[in-house]
C-alpha cells in the first residue's frame, strides 16, 4: 500500500470547544482551584491533535479502520501553541504533544491490514429524557458495573460542539472540515467519536469535574454527517490511584439505522477527583 503523504509533524493552537461543558475542569474558575492554569482543553481533543498526522497521510484508510492508542500526561490549555513530533515507520508511527516545553500526551497510530472482528450490537435500553443518574462514587460505579450501563443516543451534525478540533478548520484535512469550503467532505473527526464516549461516560453518573486520561480506538468505518449513533458502554474496572477514582470502559459506536459498528473505544478517566 502507498501512502497519500508521509507522516509529518505539525503545529497550531489549542482550542477548549467546551468552556461552558457540565464538566467544569474544561472552566477557569474549577480547573484553578485544582491547581491548574487555566481550562483544560478536552483530553479527547488533545487526541485529535495526535492523530491528525494520520488522516492527513492514510486518509480514508484511516477512518475505516485505524487503531490509536493516546494517554494524556499534562494538561495543554486553550490557545496554547502545540507542537506534535513523531517518528514513522510504514504503517505506524509514535507521536509526542508538547507544550511551553512540557510533554502533555503521548501517542501510538498505526493503519493496520484489517479492521479487524467488529463488536455486535446488544440492544441495551437507552437512556430516557426523564433518566435520573446517580452521583458518581465508588458505590454507584460498583452498581453500573454490575447491573450494566444504559445505552445513549447521538447524532453527529454541523453543530456539534466537537465538530472541529481546531478554530480554523482550514488546517483540518478536507475529509473532517464541516465548514463548507472547497473539498470538505464533513466526516467526524477523531475529537468527536471519542467525545461520544465521553459524554456517555458523564451521563451515567453525576461527575464534575472529571478527567479523560488514555483511550484504545479502532475504527471500523467513517461517520458521514448527519448520521444518528447508539453508544454501548460497559464499565470494566474501578481502582484508587493517589486518591482519585479512576474507571477503566469500553464504548461501542453504532450507527442507529444499520447497527454497523463504527468505532470500539477503551478508555480511563478519573470520575472523582481526590479533595483540593
Amino acid at each position: 500500500m502507498v501512502l497519500q503523504l508521509m507522516i509529518r509533524n505539525w503545529s497550531n493552537l489549542a482550542f477548549n470547544q467546551v468552556p461552558d461543558s457540565d464538566n467544569r475542569i474544561h472552566s477557569d474558575e474549577i480547573a484553578k482551584a485544582y491547581g491548574f492554569v487555566g481550562a483544560l482543553v478536552p483530553g479527547v481533543t488533545v487526541s485529535s491533535y495526535l492523530i491528525h498526522p494520520a488522516i492527513e497521510a492514510w486518509g480514508m484508510a484511516w477512518l475505516q479502520r485505524g487503531y490509536a492508542h493516546v494517554k494524556v500526561l499534562s494538561p495543554l490549555y486553550d490557545q496554547a501553541r502545540f507542537e506534535v513530533i513523531t517518528a514513522a515507520s510504514d504503517k505506524s508511527f509514535k507521536a509526542e504533544l508538547f507544550s511551553q516545553q512540557t510533554l502533555c500526551a503521548v501517542a501510538e497510530v498505526e493503519l493496520p491490514d484489517s479492521s479487524g472482528t467488529c463488536p455486535v450490537y446488544r440492544g441495551d435500553p437507552l437512556i430516557s429524557d426523564a433518566h435520573q443518574a446517580p452521583a458518581a462514587n465508588r458505590q454507584s460505579m460498583e452498581a453500573l458495573q454490575n447491573s450494566g450501563c444504559l445505552a445513549m443516543e447521538f447524532l453527529w451534525a454541523v453543530d456539534c460542539q466537537m465538530a472541529a478540533y481546531l478554530r480554523d478548520q482550514s488546517a483540518m484535512p478536507a475529509l473532517l472540515r464541516t465548514d463548507h469550503a472547497a473539498g470538505s467532505q464533513g466526516y467526524a473527526n477523531p475529537a468527536y467519536l471519542l467525545g461520544v464516549a465521553n459524554r456517555h461516560f458523564a451521563a451515567v453518573a453525576l461527575m464534575s469535574p472529571w478527567i479523560h486520561m488514555e483511550t484504545r480506538s479502532r475504527n471500523f468505518q467513517a461517520l458521514p454527517l448527519n448520521t444518528e449513533l447508539i453508544s454501548e458502554m460497559t464499565i470494566v474496572e474501578l481502582f484508587n490511584k493517589k486518591g482519585h477514582e479512576f474507571a477503566d470502559c469500553t464504548f461501542n459506536l453504532f450507527r442507529k439505522d444499520t447497527k454497523e459498528c463504527i468505532c470500539s473505544i477503551e478508555q480511563r478517566a478519573i470520575y472523582q477527583m481526590r479533595p483540593v
